[in-house]
């Protein structure tokens, strides 16, 4: 591992903002699962974006898991834009290890919702930087997001390319996050890695996502609008693959060095974790279905082209996201490998269970 300070999880205080999100949650169960008396600290504002009843249920399955676990949970119910009681969070529980995933998510949401985006994603994160200055933060590691790449056509994405040109405000919001991160890890000396997720999908995720939504109008025998008439392709990256690339990343921090001058180079590191094969859409819905049927949740003669409409490009939205992650392989020895077959299965399964078993 080039360059890294080697962090241990155990025996630390590990504050995850955003835990009953659905990254968050599932960053929590897994540590709750492999820590060795560690104390998880969960922060989230359980705001209206989408059903808090799936938020709720995310927590209560941490609960379960905590009773279990050789580290303890901890939850506390605040808005990470909230300056004073991020201050206070952090001078009670001095955390080691923090992991930023609170934020304010959705492209076409943030068309007409600038506030919320500003709050959370920028003003949130500067809390967050903050209180990472003032207190003796080992790692700092944040959600960035595919978006940043906005309208690029050079495929695969890499880190390395220039992402100047924002095509929605989420995406605007979440490159701003790089560059401040960027600025305390210089000024200050915080050692951060931005990690830029591709499309996350799994269980128990977020309503407003295209395989959750299309599944919910499916199963109603709505149709499914399908943006730029089909020709859009995703990389496409299952909860799994996402989680085990954050714990690999939390482990390994940007190493601290002095430059020539003397002063602090910035131990400052961003990554992409995406699953590195981009599936065309209508290839991805087709198997959506496929999994339904075998699901119990669609008959076995469902008319799948009758539920489909397809439209053109909506405002924010991007024809191909395409992950490099030679860089997440290289320095962490680990690439996503979850295939969307196995992941809308387990998918359609949970969500058969969730939703039609209470």
């Amino acid at each position: 591992m080039p360059m890294k300070t080697k962090i241990a999880l155990n025996h630390k205080v590990i504050l995850v903002t955003g835990a009953a999100g659905f990254i968050g949650a599932n960053l929590v169960l897994r540590l709750l699962r492999e820590t060795d008396g560690s104390t998880i600290i969960g922060v989230d504002n359980l705001n209206e974006y989408y059903d808090v009843h799936l938020k709720l249920y995310r927590l209560d399955l941490i609960l379960n898991a905590s009773h279990s676990s050789r580290s303890s949970w901890r939850f506390v119910r605040c808005s990470i834009a909230d300056r004073p009681a991020m201050d206070r969070l952090f001078s009670e529980y001095k955390p080691s290890v923090v992991v930023n995933l609170a934020a304010q998510a959705g492209v076409r949401y943030s068309i007409d919702h600038p506030d919320e985006y500003i709050e959370t994603n920028i003003v949130g994160f500067y809390n967050i930087l903050e209180a990472c200055r003032h207190n003796p933060v080992e790692h700092l590691v944040y959600a960035s997001s595919s978006s940043v790449y906005g309208g690029n056509r050079k495929v695969p994405f890499s880190v390395e390319d220039k992402v100047d040109h924002p095509v929605s405000l989420y995406a605007a919001t979440k490159k701003s996050d790089e560059l401040l991160a960027h600025a305390y890890c210089k000024l200050y000396d915080i050692p951060s890695t931005g990690l830029r997720f591709f499309t996350v999908y799994g269980p128990a995720g977020r309503p407003d996502m295209f395989y959750y939504s299309a599944t919910r109008k499916l199963i109603a025998g709505e149709k499914i609008r399908i943006f730029n008439y089909g020709n859009c392709k995703r990389d496409f990256t299952y909860i799994d693959d996402i989680i085990e690339g954050v714990v690999r990343v939390m482990q390994g921090a940007p190493m601290r060095v002095a430059g020539e001058d003397g002063l602090p180079v910035a131990p400052y590191a961003v990554y992409n974790i995406g699953g590195g094969n981009p599936e065309n859409l209508l290839d991805f819905i087709a198997v959506l279905q496929e999994e339904l049927v075998h699901a119990g949740l669609l008959p076995e003669n469902f008319d799948a082209e009758a539920h489909r409409e397809l439209i053109g490009m909506q405002p924010g939205d991007v024809p191909v996201t395409y992950a490099d992650c030679a860089a997440l392989e290289s320095d962490y020895g680990f690439r996503p490998q979850t295939d969307i077959r196995h992941g809308l299965r387990t998918f359609a399964g949970w969500y058969r269970n969730y939703y039609w078993k209470g």
